[in-house]
C-alpha cells in the first residue's frame, strides 16, 4: 500500500505536512533562525516514540479497566555530544499504587509493541528523488 505526505513551505524556517487530512507544522526555534512557532521535526520524532508507547499504555489499561488518572509515561533520551545522535531511548512508567503486579510485565510487552519503535528497529530504505514541474 502505497502512502503519500505532502510537504510545503509557508515561510521563514516553518515546514508544514499534508497527511490523511492533517496538516502537521513544524518550524525552528529561534536559535535556529526560526520562529519558535511549533516544534521542530526531530522534536515530532521524539514525541512520536512516547506518544505511540502511550497508545499502547492506553489501550492496555482501558481493556482491563484500569483508571488512567495516575498512569504516566515518561520518556528518556541519552544523546552523543560529539554526534548529537540519539543513542539510547528509556520508557518509564508510572503507575499507581494499586496497579495490579500481574500485569506489570504485560504491560511492558504490550509497549514493547509500539509501531513506531518497531520501525527505529527495522528502518525503511529511502530514496531522494528531484522531479521537475511539467
Amino acid at each position: 500500500m502505497k502512502m503519500e505526505l505532502a510537504v510545503t513551505f509557508p515561510g521563514n524556517k516553518k515546514v508544514e505536512a499534508a497527511f490523511k487530512g492533517f496538516t502537521i507544522k513544524t518550524d525552528q526555534p529561534p536559535a535556529g533562525g526560526g520562529d519558535g512557532t511549533a516544534p521542530s521535526p526531530f522534536d515530532l520524532f521524539l514525541a512520536s516514540i512516547g506518544t505511540c508507547s502511550g497508545v499502547y499504555v492506553l489501550d492496555f489499561c482501558r481493556n482491563r479497566g484500569i483508571p488512567l488518572e495516575n498512569v504516566r509515561l515518561l520518556q528518556t533520551m541519552e544523546r552523543d555530544e560529539k554526534t548529537h545522535m540519539v543513542t539510547s531511548v528509556a520508557l518509564r512508567i508510572e503507575l499507581p499504587k494499586d496497579f495490579p503486579d500481574k500485569y506489570k510485565d504485560s504491560l511492558i510487552r504490550a509497549v514493547d509493541l509500539c509501531t513506531v519503535k518497531k520501525h527505529i528497529m527495522n528502518p525503511p530504505t529511502f530514496t531522494i528523488l528531484t522531479e521537475k514541474e511539467l
